[in-house]
């Protein structure tokens, strides 16, 4: 499961991504739930770059009575079963994520790790995605994007993710060859068939803790009135 990656670095134009324009947005440069982040689309005018939000269901679209609940991944076994995502797969509304790397704890140590995790190549990285859209009060729609995820209890590298115990999970990556063929899909059963485990041979995972937290700074202790003031303590 990955809820947070790094982006595609906006200074680089995207060249890495030559079928698809560049995006004419700002962003930031790691991705975390809600936060808007570039995706790829396909449409009757052709390819698209926009902005959407890390998450099919948003924070602000969960009821306040309704328990919060984790959208960024779906899992490819069940994603035509699940309320969040089963209309944007059945409608084919495929997209693409352009990520520089993405993070997995690992518990090897015997404590979470953060590991950051990319290509061993120079190839671009993409993830399988889903999109759907929602109508703002301006009536403006915006747009919201999903991580597509297979099982990887048995792949040599994504199984060392996640805690002792729990099922290993892996995002699909998509090559470049296959770009506009994914985002063209006519079938449900056509998008399933590029939902695999990319090659562990060909990805390059390291540990990549986060920074420590700046100590918070300790109150300022109260000085004793001078003389001639009165204590207001």
């Amino acid at each position: 499961m990955c809820t947070s990656y790094e982006s595609n670095n906006p200074a680089e134009r995207f060249d890495a991504f030559s079928i698809f324009p560049g995006a004419n947005f700002a962003y930031n440069g790691e991705i975390y739930k809600d936060y808007g982040a570039p995706i790829f689309r396909g449409g009757e005018d052709g390819w698209s770059t926009d902005v959407a939000s890390f998450g099919m269901v948003p924070r602000k679209r969960i009821p306040p009575h309704v328990r919060p609940y984790d959208t960024m991944n779906a899992r490819a076994e069940t994603i035509g079963e699940k309320r969040s995502f089963s209309a944007a797969w059945k409608r084919l509304q495929l997209c693409l994520i352009p990520c520089r790397t993405f993070f997995e704890p690992n518990y090897e140590t015997g404590k979470p790790v953060r590991w950051r995790i990319r290509l061993a190549g120079t190839e671009p990285t993409a993830i399988a995605g889903l999109w759907r859209a929602w109508e703002e009060p301006d009536g403006v729609a915006s747009l919201s994007f999903t991580m597509l995820t297979l099982n990887a209890d048995e792949h040599p590298l994504m199984r060392r993710f996640h805690k002792p115990g729990d099922e290993k999970r892996s995002v699909v990556i998509i090559r470049p060859r296959e770009y506009a063929d994914w985002l063209s899909c006519r079938s449900t059963d056509e998008a399933r068939s590029f939902l695999q485990l990319y090659p562990a041979d060909e990805m390059h995972a390291e540990p990549f803790p986060l920074p420590p937290r700046a100590p918070k700074e300790k109150p300022s202790e109260a000085k004793p009135p001078e003389d001639g003031q009165q204590s207001l303590l």
